[in-house]
Protein backbone atom coordinates (compact mmCIF):
# COMPACT_ATOMS: atom_id res chain seq x y z
CA UNK A 1 0.00 0.00 0.00
CA UNK A 2 1.84 3.08 -1.36
CA UNK A 3 -0.65 5.36 -0.62
CA UNK A 4 -2.91 7.00 1.84
CA UNK A 5 -5.70 8.69 -0.49
CA UNK A 6 -6.10 9.14 -4.06
CA UNK A 7 -8.05 11.02 -6.03
CA UNK A 8 -10.29 10.60 -8.81
CA UNK A 9 -13.21 12.36 -10.67
CA UNK A 10 -15.58 9.73 -10.63
CA UNK A 11 -17.56 11.13 -14.17
CA UNK A 12 -14.69 10.98 -16.40
CA UNK A 13 -12.94 8.21 -15.26
CA UNK A 14 -14.35 5.99 -18.01
CA UNK A 15 -17.47 4.60 -17.04
CA UNK A 16 -19.29 2.91 -13.86
CA UNK A 17 -16.88 -0.07 -14.16
CA UNK A 18 -14.09 1.44 -14.03
CA UNK A 19 -15.16 3.83 -11.29
CA UNK A 20 -15.75 0.52 -9.57
CA UNK A 21 -12.89 -1.16 -10.18
CA UNK A 22 -10.92 1.73 -8.33
CA UNK A 23 -13.21 2.11 -5.79
CA UNK A 24 -13.00 -1.64 -5.24
CA UNK A 25 -9.05 -1.73 -4.66
CA UNK A 26 -9.79 1.60 -2.59
CA UNK A 27 -11.84 -0.74 -0.10
CA UNK A 28 -9.17 -3.55 -0.33
CA UNK A 29 -6.44 -0.99 1.08
CA UNK A 30 -8.44 1.28 3.21
CA UNK A 31 -7.73 3.87 1.30
CA UNK A 32 -9.89 7.20 1.34
CA UNK A 33 -10.66 8.97 -2.08
CA UNK A 34 -10.49 12.34 -2.67
CA UNK A 35 -13.33 13.30 -5.04
CA UNK A 36 -12.65 15.90 -7.04
CA UNK A 37 -14.02 18.40 -9.16
CA UNK A 38 -13.07 21.52 -11.11
CA UNK A 39 -14.50 24.54 -12.74
CA UNK A 40 -12.67 23.35 -15.97
CA UNK A 41 -14.22 20.00 -16.33
CA UNK A 42 -17.66 20.85 -15.33
CA UNK A 43 -21.06 18.78 -17.28
CA UNK A 44 -22.03 20.27 -20.14
CA UNK A 45 -25.72 19.85 -18.42
CA UNK A 46 -24.66 21.15 -15.56
CA UNK A 47 -23.07 24.86 -17.42
CA UNK A 48 -26.39 24.77 -19.55
CA UNK A 49 -28.81 23.95 -16.40
CA UNK A 50 -26.79 27.31 -14.94
CA UNK A 51 -26.31 29.17 -17.28
CA UNK A 52 -22.31 28.90 -16.70
CA UNK A 53 -19.69 28.29 -14.31
CA UNK A 54 -21.44 29.00 -11.02
CA UNK A 55 -21.21 28.71 -7.19
CA UNK A 56 -24.06 26.27 -7.34
CA UNK A 57 -23.16 23.99 -10.52
CA UNK A 58 -20.06 23.40 -9.21
CA UNK A 59 -21.69 22.60 -5.45
CA UNK A 60 -24.08 20.21 -7.55
CA UNK A 61 -21.29 18.51 -9.96
CA UNK A 62 -19.56 17.76 -6.37
CA UNK A 63 -22.43 16.08 -4.88
CA UNK A 64 -23.18 14.04 -7.82
CA UNK A 65 -19.14 12.56 -8.04
CA UNK A 66 -19.96 11.66 -4.04
CA UNK A 67 -23.26 9.68 -5.27
CA UNK A 68 -21.26 7.97 -7.81
CA UNK A 69 -18.73 6.64 -5.27
CA UNK A 70 -21.46 6.18 -2.74
CA UNK A 71 -23.09 3.91 -5.44
CA UNK A 72 -19.96 1.56 -4.63
CA UNK A 73 -20.19 1.10 -1.47
CA UNK A 74 -18.14 3.26 -0.16
CA UNK A 75 -17.57 6.17 2.16
CA UNK A 76 -14.39 7.06 2.89
CA UNK A 77 -14.34 10.38 1.15
CA UNK A 78 -13.24 13.72 0.75
CA UNK A 79 -14.48 16.14 -1.25
CA UNK A 80 -12.75 18.98 -3.45
CA UNK A 81 -14.65 21.37 -5.48
CA UNK A 82 -12.13 23.96 -7.11
CA UNK A 83 -11.70 26.65 -8.84
CA UNK A 84 -9.27 29.53 -10.04
CA UNK A 85 -11.02 31.80 -8.88
CA UNK A 86 -10.46 32.45 -5.17
CA UNK A 87 -14.00 34.19 -5.01
CA UNK A 88 -15.56 31.36 -6.93
CA UNK A 89 -13.90 28.74 -4.63
CA UNK A 90 -15.13 30.66 -1.31
CA UNK A 91 -18.78 30.66 -2.75
CA UNK A 92 -19.03 26.58 -3.79
CA UNK A 93 -16.65 25.78 -0.25
CA UNK A 94 -19.66 27.74 2.02
CA UNK A 95 -22.66 25.91 -0.14
CA UNK A 96 -20.46 22.47 0.22
CA UNK A 97 -20.58 23.13 4.07
CA UNK A 98 -23.92 23.11 4.66
CA UNK A 99 -25.25 20.13 2.26
CA UNK A 100 -22.24 17.82 2.74
CA UNK A 101 -21.29 16.23 5.86
CA UNK A 102 -17.92 14.75 4.14
CA UNK A 103 -14.59 16.73 5.20
CA UNK A 104 -13.78 19.04 2.69
CA UNK A 105 -10.64 19.45 0.63
CA UNK A 106 -9.85 23.03 0.07
CA UNK A 107 -7.43 24.63 -2.96
CA UNK A 108 -7.34 27.22 -5.64
CA UNK A 109 -6.66 25.36 -8.71
CA UNK A 110 -4.30 26.73 -11.14
CA UNK A 111 -3.48 29.67 -8.76
CA UNK A 112 -0.29 30.68 -10.48
CA UNK A 113 3.22 31.77 -9.70
CA UNK A 114 4.43 31.52 -6.33
CA UNK A 115 4.37 35.29 -5.29
CA UNK A 116 0.51 35.69 -7.04
CA UNK A 117 -1.13 32.39 -6.53
CA UNK A 118 0.43 32.30 -2.92
CA UNK A 119 -1.90 35.41 -2.52
CA UNK A 120 -4.58 34.12 -3.93
CA UNK A 121 -4.31 30.76 -2.49
CA UNK A 122 -4.18 33.11 1.04
CA UNK A 123 -7.16 34.57 0.15
CA UNK A 124 -9.31 31.55 -0.57
CA UNK A 125 -7.85 29.13 1.65
CA UNK A 126 -7.63 31.21 4.30
CA UNK A 127 -10.92 32.72 3.71
CA UNK A 128 -13.09 29.43 4.53
CA UNK A 129 -10.35 28.25 6.99
CA UNK A 130 -11.50 31.71 9.40
CA UNK A 131 -14.64 30.25 8.82
CA UNK A 132 -13.96 27.09 10.04
CA UNK A 133 -14.41 25.41 6.48
CA UNK A 134 -12.21 22.65 5.32
CA UNK A 135 -10.17 20.05 6.57
CA UNK A 136 -7.17 19.63 4.14
CA UNK A 137 -5.11 21.96 1.88
CA UNK A 138 -3.46 22.09 -0.98
CA UNK A 139 -1.48 25.32 -2.33
CA UNK A 140 -1.01 24.77 -6.45
CA UNK A 141 1.08 26.61 -7.48
CA UNK A 142 3.80 27.00 -10.91
CA UNK A 143 6.89 26.31 -9.29
CA UNK A 144 9.13 24.05 -7.25
CA UNK A 145 6.42 22.12 -4.73
CA UNK A 146 8.94 22.60 -2.13
CA UNK A 147 7.38 26.93 -2.74
CA UNK A 148 3.45 25.26 -2.05
CA UNK A 149 4.13 24.06 1.40
CA UNK A 150 5.28 26.65 2.21
CA UNK A 151 3.09 28.75 1.05
CA UNK A 152 0.39 26.13 2.98
CA UNK A 153 2.90 26.75 6.67
CA UNK A 154 2.34 30.73 6.04
CA UNK A 155 -1.77 30.59 5.55
CA UNK A 156 -1.73 27.70 8.57
CA UNK A 157 0.40 29.82 10.80
CA UNK A 158 -1.47 33.13 10.22
CA UNK A 159 -4.85 32.00 11.09
CA UNK A 160 -2.85 30.28 14.23
CA UNK A 161 -4.14 26.87 13.32
CA UNK A 162 -0.44 25.34 13.19
CA UNK A 163 1.99 26.88 14.68
CA UNK A 164 5.30 25.29 12.86
CA UNK A 165 7.78 27.58 12.79
CA UNK A 166 8.67 31.70 13.67
CA UNK A 167 6.20 34.40 12.38
CA UNK A 168 8.04 37.84 11.59
CA UNK A 169 6.31 40.80 11.66
CA UNK A 170 8.08 44.18 10.52
CA UNK A 171 6.92 47.71 9.85
CA UNK A 172 6.69 49.05 6.29
CA UNK A 173 9.13 51.93 6.77
CA UNK A 174 8.43 55.61 7.18
CA UNK A 175 10.56 59.32 7.58
CA UNK A 176 11.34 58.20 10.54
CA UNK A 177 13.59 55.16 9.47
CA UNK A 178 17.17 55.79 9.80
CA UNK A 179 18.27 52.71 9.02
CA UNK A 180 18.86 49.65 5.75
CA UNK A 181 15.29 48.13 7.41
CA UNK A 182 14.68 46.69 4.12
CA UNK A 183 17.59 44.82 3.80
CA UNK A 184 17.35 43.56 7.63
CA UNK A 185 14.05 42.55 7.40
CA UNK A 186 14.96 40.42 4.40
CA UNK A 187 18.26 38.94 6.29
CA UNK A 188 16.72 38.27 9.76
CA UNK A 189 13.66 36.50 7.14
CA UNK A 190 16.41 34.38 5.57
CA UNK A 191 18.12 32.85 8.92
CA UNK A 192 14.78 32.08 10.60
CA UNK A 193 13.78 30.18 8.26
CA UNK A 194 15.48 26.90 9.77
CA UNK A 195 14.05 27.56 12.90
CA UNK A 196 11.29 24.48 13.49
CA UNK A 197 10.10 25.95 17.26
CA UNK A 198 6.99 28.92 17.05
CA UNK A 199 8.60 32.45 17.94
CA UNK A 200 7.39 35.88 16.96
CA UNK A 201 10.52 38.17 16.10
CA UNK A 202 10.10 41.64 15.30
CA UNK A 203 12.21 43.92 13.28
CA UNK A 204 10.63 47.58 13.42
CA UNK A 205 12.15 50.90 11.85
CA UNK A 206 11.40 52.98 15.02
CA UNK A 207 12.92 53.05 18.25
CA UNK A 208 10.57 55.19 19.58
CA UNK A 209 7.17 53.23 18.73
CA UNK A 210 8.86 49.92 17.59
CA UNK A 211 9.11 48.44 20.95
CA UNK A 212 5.31 49.35 21.23
CA UNK A 213 3.84 48.58 18.20
CA UNK A 214 5.64 44.99 18.55
CA UNK A 215 4.49 44.39 21.87
CA UNK A 216 3.02 40.69 21.46
CA UNK A 217 5.97 40.21 19.82
CA UNK A 218 9.00 37.63 21.35
CA UNK A 219 11.77 39.52 20.92
CA UNK A 220 12.83 41.75 18.08
CA UNK A 221 15.07 44.71 16.89
CA UNK A 222 14.35 48.54 16.68
CA UNK A 223 15.97 50.59 14.86
CA UNK A 224 17.05 54.27 15.22
CA UNK A 225 20.42 56.35 13.89
CA UNK A 226 22.57 53.49 12.49
CA UNK A 227 21.63 51.64 15.97
CA UNK A 228 19.20 49.01 16.96
CA UNK A 229 17.55 48.34 20.45
CA UNK A 230 17.17 44.54 21.36
CA UNK A 231 13.78 44.09 22.77
CA UNK A 232 12.00 40.69 24.42
CA UNK A 233 8.79 40.45 25.74
CA UNK A 234 8.18 44.34 25.00
CA UNK A 235 10.87 45.21 27.28
CA UNK A 236 14.48 46.81 26.42
CA UNK A 237 17.95 44.79 27.03
CA UNK A 238 20.06 46.94 25.11
CA UNK A 239 21.76 48.48 21.97
CA UNK A 240 23.99 47.37 19.04
CA UNK A 241 25.45 49.06 16.19
CA UNK A 242 23.13 48.22 12.72
CA UNK A 243 25.79 46.13 11.68
CA UNK A 244 25.77 43.61 14.55
CA UNK A 245 21.73 43.93 14.79
CA UNK A 246 20.84 40.70 13.20
CA UNK A 247 23.57 38.30 14.97
CA UNK A 248 22.47 40.06 17.92
CA UNK A 249 18.84 38.93 17.47
CA UNK A 250 19.59 35.42 16.59
CA UNK A 251 22.12 35.58 19.68
CA UNK A 252 19.13 36.70 21.65
CA UNK A 253 16.32 33.92 20.00
CA UNK A 254 18.86 31.08 20.67
CA UNK A 255 19.24 32.20 24.51
CA UNK A 256 15.87 31.93 25.13
CA UNK A 257 15.49 29.26 23.15
CA UNK A 258 18.16 27.82 25.80
CA UNK A 259 16.15 28.78 28.46
CA UNK A 260 13.22 26.50 26.90
CA UNK A 261 10.99 29.16 26.60
CA UNK A 262 10.39 27.86 22.91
Amino acid sequence: NGAAKIRINPGNIGGPDRLRQVVDLAKQHSIAIRVGVNSGSLQKDLVEKYNGVTPEALAESGIKAVELVESCGYDQIILSVKSSDPAMTIAVYRLMAKQCDYPLHLGVTEAGTPGTGSIRSAVGIGTLLAEGIGDTIRVSLTGDPVAEVQAAKAILNALGLKQTGPTLVSCPTCGRTQVGLVDIAAEVESKLAHLTYPIKVAVMGCAVNGPGEARDADVGIAGGDGRFLIFADGEPKYQVEEAQAVDALMAMIEELHQEGRF
